[in-house]
């Protein structure tokens, strides 16, 4: 096995590998619903980040899995990239996790060394979060995937869902998009050193903080920005929320080079799949050009948090989290979910 190229052995890196949302949408409106026990509160139905169930009156159960191919060359980077992008899913809740178990596929003719590498990457990040990783489960398969489901613990009055949003409220997005951009052109060898790192540092950043400067504020709303791009995670939070979000495209933030590669067709099958996901509910002003409406469906690996919060407690926020972006607002629903300027 090449030992040099991760990304080189599979046909979709990271977050892009993800079924096509519409596809996926569709095949779970038909799953009967789940509202026999009253303790559940947050299931599928809204396409949030995790899961949420009430055990009593102070505790909840915060649950979500995720694995995905490799979206970094180096093994131990990869494995720290799928651990950070399984806990966004708890933070994203306002969650602390707690345990976590692997997911692991991987070819039985594989390099050990490497495997060994990714385990250990996924667990010194687990480790560092203060999770324990209590085991897994792996089976053979010819491309390799890895990540894990985590458990954490909420108050059942203090989770924060994707569909909260109050028009009045301003969004904020907590770090840079791109990577799926960026790692298209790591396969194809036209990404620049500078611009990885700043994807993989992107990527290994912990949401932990985010989320805690989010619980100390109030959020109204938050969702984790990863597979569907920031304008499919956006129009979940629209639709279940029953309001329009207006974003302001050049107030995105993002990631070195990722204009000029996307302009290249540095793309994932992600921009295709994102599109279509949202479909007629997105409204671009003239101004924005194809190469933006690209980057604002690009598929992100352990993105940032989109929070919606209310104006009096943005300035709070930003102290504690002063790379955050203010990135747009909520309005009434209007004739489109996501207003793009």
């Amino acid at each position: 096995m090449d030992t040099k190229r991760l990304t080189e052995m599979v046909s979709c890196a990271g977050c892009a590998a993800k079924i096509a949302p519409d596809d996926l949408a569709r095949v779970l409106r038909k799953l009967p619903k789940q509202d026999f026990s009253p303790d559940l509160i947050v299931g599928f139905e809204t396409a949030d980040d995790a899961g949420v169930f009430r055990i009593s009156d102070e505790i909840a159960l915060v649950q979500t899995v995720d694995f995905f191919t490799p979206i970094a060359d180096d093994p131990e980077i990869y494995g720290q990239i799928a651990a950070n992008n399984a806990l966004n899913d708890v933070y994203a809740m306002g969650g602390i996790p707690l345990t976590a178990l692997s997911v692991l596929c991987y070819p039985q003719k594989g390099d050990w060394d490497i495997l060994e590498k990714i385990l250990l990457g996924g667990t010194k990040a687990m480790n560092a979060a203060n999770v324990v990783v209590l085991g897994g489960h792996s089976i053979d398969d010819a491309e390799m995937k890895f990540g894990y489901a985590v458990t954490g613990l909420i108050h059942p009055g203090k989770v924060v869902k994707n569909s909260g949003a109050k028009a009045g409220d301003v969004l904020i997005l907590t770090k840079p998009i791109g990577t799926g951009a960026i790692s298209t052109a790591v396969k194809h060898g036209k990404a620049r050193e500078a611009t990885v790192e700043a994807a993989i540092k992107v990527m290994t950043t912990s949401a932990a903080e985010a989320s805690k400067a989010m619980q100390t504020v109030g959020a109204h709303a938050c969702t984790d920005v990863t597979g569907f791009g920031l304008l499919g995670h956006a129009f979940e939070m629209a639709k279940g929320s029953g309001i329009t979000l207006e974003i302001e495209s050049k107030s995105v933030p993002l990631l070195p080079d990722v204009v000029e590669l996307i302009s290249q067709g540095m793309l994932t099958r992600g921009d295709k799949n994102n599109r279509v996901y949202v479909g007629e509910t997105v409204r671009f002003a003239e101004g924005v050009n194809g190469i933006m409406q690209s980057a604002l469906f690009d598929p992100q690996t352990a993105g940032g948090l989109l929070i919606s919060l209310e104006t009096e407690k943005v300035v709070h926020f930003l102290q504690m989290m002063p790379d955050a972006r203010i990135i747009g607002r909520v309005t009434a629903e209007g004739r489109h979910l996501i207003e793009v300027s």
